[in-house]
């Protein structure tokens, strides 16, 4: 099955989980598309300043990988900064991401939930 770029479904989130400025969401495959234990394989652009808020995921992890732009990523409590080419996993941890490069923040975000 393929599916090309311009075939996405989007949606744009104003302050997710608590965040700023809005976060465009291109959904690359839907949850009921998937046989596997994926709720969520998405690119996600956050312009500069925006950001996602603290948040949990119970029962699942996220992986992000910084496609384009620079992130500051709060993982669990600890400050650090990502670069494009860099990844970041959660599982049972909080965490959040904001964009704090000059160009927008581009990242694949994967949420999986455990069996």
């Amino acid at each position: 099955m393929i599916r090309r770029n311009s075939q996405y479904k989007c949606e744009v989130r104003e302050k997710m989980r608590g965040g700023n400025g809005k976060v465009k969401i291109e959904h690359f495959w839907e949850k009921d598309e998937l046989k596997s234990n994926n709720r969520l394989f998405a690119r996600l652009t956050l312009d500069p300043g925006s950001s996602i808020g603290f948040h949990n995921h119970d029962g699942e992890e996220e992986v992000f990988v910084v496609i384009q732009g620079r992130a500051e990523a709060n993982d669990n409590g600890k400050t650090v900064v990502l670069e494009t080419g860099d990844t970041i996993l959660t599982g049972r941890a909080g965490h959040a991401i904001k964009s704090i490069g000059e160009s927008p923040l581009i990242l694949v975000a994967v949420i999986s939930m455990f069996n």
